[in-house]
């Protein structure tokens, strides 16, 4: 019998409660273990890195992060985790609802490995098994097991759900 696997730790990132809703359920649609919380600050406590740099008490395999945060950016926080001694491997994915080309490259310049256009899609969510750790990887019988669930939502379902959910931004707010 063989050993099963941890699943794969994502810590995400946003103040919006209805994003953080969205990218929970379609983390979890691939069998993600999730911590979602609300700022960079809550985060950078999670991972231990709020006062004084530790080792942190959970292995964290990949951090999804909202661009446009009060407080702290997600670029702010991605900046925080590459300078880390202990954090600077984890691969770090910005999303945001505005398309700046700019923003964008000074994200992927500084280390981010994505980043995705809300609102975030099942086909985004699928690109990011490249980041996750190698060794950490389910087994192939295992994503098939993962594959034949009916219990995780479909594409469509999560579609519906960000549509229904969905709460835009008043006329000319922006991050």
């Amino acid at each position: 019998m063989g050993v099963i696997a941890s699943p794969l730790h994502v810590l995400a990132v946003d103040d919006s409660n209805l994003d953080r809703k969205l990218i929970e359920r379609l983390l979890k649609t691939f069998s993600y273990h999730v911590t979602a919380v609300d700022s960079g600050s809550k985060a950078l406590e999670f991972l231990g890195l709020q006062d004084v740099e530790k080792f942190p008490e959970v292995e964290v395999n990949l951090i999804i992060t909202d661009y446009c945060m009060p407080g702290m950016t997600g670029f702010e926080l991605l900046r925080k985790v590459k300078e880390s001694t202990s954090l600077k491997d984890i691969p770090v994915v910005i999303m945001s609802s505005e398309n700046v080309p700019a923003r964008i490259n000074r994200c992927l310049e500084e280390g981010a490995e994505e980043f995705f256009l809300k609102p975030v899609r099942l086909a985004d969510v699928g690109k990011l098994k490249p980041y996750l750790s190698k060794n950490n990887r389910k087994t192939a019988e295992e994503e098939e097991c993962v594959l034949n669930d009916k219990s995780i939502a479909t594409h469509d379902e999560v579609d519906t759900f960000a549509k229904e959910e969905r709460q835009v931004l008043p006329e000319g707010q922006s991050c």
